[in-house]
């Protein structure tokens, strides 16, 4: 049964912020908020929380295809390939924001990706995801909460979101209705700016 997990989006209470690492450090799984919908995630380096997560979104874990949520861009150097002056001021202006940007991925990627060749990374313009992966220490494999509706594709109400993976995750972190826009998705793996998919950013006032 999963936790419901209150945390003031502004003035997250530490003691939350630790339960919630806890809960990754074990292997679990949680569901948390973003600058644009909530999000489904556990720690990267966790193989057998990513299995679940896996198995949660339907897919094998040689496609999966989760982006990587940093608190900043000190992961970067580890988990990307070096990049270009111009791509490094890009991601300076536009992050953190609504963006998840692909790059070439290193070697160093954890085991379920190590044959991906790019990774997407986000950096959420929000302080619960920033705190959460600070304390955790590595980044967070994370993937959208999509919604069967059609119409409505992302539930912004996290007691509503609590209620559906109630027996499929392990904590909720609810910090407040979510955004129902999904990130804007920039591919500069290969320097050129690619926009794959058009959300919440707009990252033309960037370039």
């Amino acid at each position: 049964m999963a936790k419901l997990i209150k945390v003031h989006p502004e003035n997250p209470h530490e003691r939350a912020i630790e339960q919630i690492v806890e809960t990754l450090k074990d292997g679990g799984l949680i569901i948390y908020p973003s600058d644009t919908v909530y999000g489904l995630g556990c720690d990267i380096t966790n193989a057998k929380a990513m299995e679940k997560l896996c198995r949660l979104k339907g897919i094998k874990p040689e496609k999966a295809q989760f982006s990587f949520v940093c608190n900043d861009l000190s992961h970067l150097a580890y988990y990307t390939k070096p990049i270009s002056n111009s791509s490094f001021k890009l991601l300076k202006r536009a992050l953190p924001g609504p963006f998840t940007f692909v790059l070439e991925a290193s070697s160093k990627l954890p085991n379920t990706y190590k044959n991906r060749k790019t990774v997407g990374i986000r950096v959420p313009d929000h302080l619960v995801p920033q705190m959460i992966v600070e304390k955790l220490g590595n980044p967070i494999a994370s993937t959208s909460i999509k919604d069967d509706d059609e119409i409505i594709e992302y539930t912004t109400d996290p007691e509503l979101i609590a209620e559906k993976f109630d027996k499929l995750v392990d904590v909720v972190v609810d910090s407040g209705p979510g955004g129902n826009i999904a990130s804007t998705v920039v591919d500069i793996s290969a320097e050129e700016v690619i926009v794959l998919r058009e959300g919440k950013g707009d990252i033309y006032s960037f370039l």
